[in-house]
């Protein structure tokens, strides 16, 4: 990889990881699911424009819509509103490796190795550190809606395997436009208009400027870049760049917003990116050369990188769609 392609995946990870820092902040803003519905309008629009038609059935945007969008992000907003910290919402997401491989196993007969099987139990193993280290400290229910989100998370990449969409970035802004009016009817419903209309009236720079981050620099930029390097390099090349974003998501969450992290936080942290580490390593097929497998990674790598937020970790040797952060 190129050090301009290597610098820019860094950027992408850390980009994705200060979104959390950013999201914490627009929370202060606008009620959580009137925020998702806003960023994901404005990821949409005017980008549906310029995209072009969407590359995949519409049954395959409507559902990952609806598992990202409404369900994944508005746990996500939810939890954080209700007090999970930035930094650790960051860290906990990424148990979607898990939920993404036992989905896909389940659903499409995608089995597990091994060594796979061994990330996922050290991941879970995480995952019970840092609920422990948040009762002692936070609400649980709030972090078990960040871990219901990642379930969630897990839904929408097999979705995504199975529309194995061929452009990225065109399948995540059309995907963008499916979960604004349930997130907006489930706003209102859930949050009530006025407390809706009192977020918009009140709106300034800082509010406004965190809907554009999370919306078009998070979303568009980074699934966007994202795709980009994908489409140049193997998905095993690219993929363990996303391991960095709960690094920059709890480390810009201590700087920005003075989240502690104490010692058994620490230990989640490194049982679980040591855990989605072990569940990302690619399985190698019998008999297949190597440049039969970098072939392979890369027509992996055009379908992955479709999630919203950080991509998911490739759960079976076969192709897995990702996304958003």
């Amino acid at each position: 990889m190129r050090p301009s392609h290597l610098a820019l995946a860094v950027l992408v990870a850390a980009v994705w990881g200060v979104n959390f820092t950013v999201i914490e902040v627009g929370l202060d803003h606008f009620p959580p699911l009137l925020f998702s519905a806003l960023r994901f309008l404005v990821a949409a629009l005017p980008a549906v424009f310029f995209v072009g038609r969407p590359k995949v059935a519409w049954k395959w945007i409507v559902a990952v819509g609806l598992a990202l969008g409404v369900a994944k992000f508005g746990l996500v907003f939810v939890g954080m509103d209700a007090g999970m910290p930035a930094g650790l919402s960051s860290l906990v997401l990424q148990i979607q490796a898990v939920f993404t491989a036992v989905i896909a196993w389940a659903a499409l007969g995608e089995r597990p190795t091994g060594l796979r099987v061994t990330g996922m139990l050290i991941a879970l193993a995480g995952i019970g550190v840092a609920a422990v280290d948040e009762g002692a400290s936070g609400p649980l229910g709030a972090f078990a809606l960040v871990v219901a989100a990642a379930a969630c998370w897990g839904v929408s990449n097999v979705l995504t395997r199975k529309a194995a969409p061929p452009d990225a970035l065109n399948f995540m802004v059309w995907v963008s436009t499916v979960p604004v009016l349930p997130l907006l009817g489930l706003s209102l419903l859930t949050e009530g208009p006025s407390r809706d209309l009192a977020a918009l009236r009140a709106l300034d720079w800082a509010g406004a400027g965190t809907v554009v981050f999370v919306a078009w620099v998070a979303t568009v930029f980074g699934f966007g870049a994202w795709g980009w390097l994908l489409r140049r390099h193997p998905a095993s090349t690219v993929a363990p760049f996303s391991l960095l974003v709960p690094v920059f998501g709890v480390s810009s969450a201590a700087v920005f917003l003075g989240e502690s992290v104490s010692p058994l936080r620490w230990c989640a942290a490194a049982l679980l990116v040591g855990g989605v580490a072990l569940t990302s390593v690619p399985a190698r097929r019998p008999g297949r050369g190597r440049a039969d497998r970098e072939a392979e990674g890369a027509a992996e790598g055009a379908a992955e990188g479709a999630g919203t937020a950080v991509p998911a970790v490739r759960p079976a040797p076969a192709t897995t769609e990702e996304y958003v952060r």
